[in-house]
This record gives C-alpha cells, structure tokens and sequence, in this order.
C-alpha cells in the first residue's frame, strides 16, 4: 500500500474546510488533510512537519483570512527554502484578476475560484488531486 499524499488546508472559514475535508475523503483514500486556520498557524505547522521529515505535498490557501492573508502567508512560505518548492494553490472566493496575478507573482502554482456547487467543487478537487499527484511520487 503506498503512502498517503499529504495536504494542508489553510482556511478560516469553518464551513468551507467542513465541506473541502468532506470532498477530499469522498474523491480519495490515499489523501491525509490536515487543516489550519490561519496563515500564522499554517507556518507554525510546517515549521514542526520539516523538522518530522513531513511536509505536505501541496497547500490549498484561501486568500481571505484575518491578521495574516493569503498573499503575506504566500511571501513568507516562498521566501523560505524549505517550502519554497511545495506547490500552493489558491482556493477563494475572490476572481479578481489582480488577485489572481498577485498570486502568481507571488509564486502560486495555481488559483481556484471556489464554485457555488458542491458538484462542481467535487469536479475541481478531483481534477487537481490527478493532475498534482500525478506529478509526486510517493514510495510504497
């Protein structure tokens, strides 16, 4: 049995990482998310998961969270070397073109705007789960 791809949602909003720890165990088995609630607490978390040998292997990052936003979580987590190559993809409410080209800027790997459905959230996480994992190899 191979080992779980590792995932970290940094979300305030209760409901929406309700509902994306709900997808997540709907579209896969071989996924263990874990779930912050702040950008500070997302740090913090990585910070003791490098020192486990454990970093995820992709973050899921709303942009619209109090004291640390997405965007300064996005600088600090890419200005460390460490987590620099861990690919962050922003998952929000905001399509704001600007929004969108700052994350990028800031070095995303990509940008979901949350859809209104829960089919069509269900599609977008799946679509993302094959195309990232398909790109991390993970030993058995």
């Amino acid at each position: 049995m191979s080992q779980a791809h590792r995932v970290l949602l940094v979300e305030d909003d209760q409901a929406d990482a309700y509902i994306t720890q709900k997808v997540f165990r709907d579209i896969a088995e071989d996924i263990a998310l874990s779930h912050t609630e702040t950008g500070e607490s997302a740090l913090e978390w990585l910070a003791a998961r490098q020192k486990e040998g454990t970093l995820p292997d992709l973050i899921l990052l709303d942009l619209n969270m109090p004291r640390m936003d997405g965007f300064t979580f996005l600088e600090q987590a890419k200005g460390q070397e460490r987590l620099r190559s861990i690919p962050v993809v922003v998952l929000t409410t905001s399509a704001s073109q600007g929004d969108v080209d700052r994350a990028y800027a800031l070095g995303a790997a990509g940008y979901v705007v949350k859809p209104s459905s829960i089919d069509d959230f269900t599609h977008y996480m799946q679509r993302l789960v094959s195309y990232w994992f398909s790109l991390v190899k993970r030993p058995d």
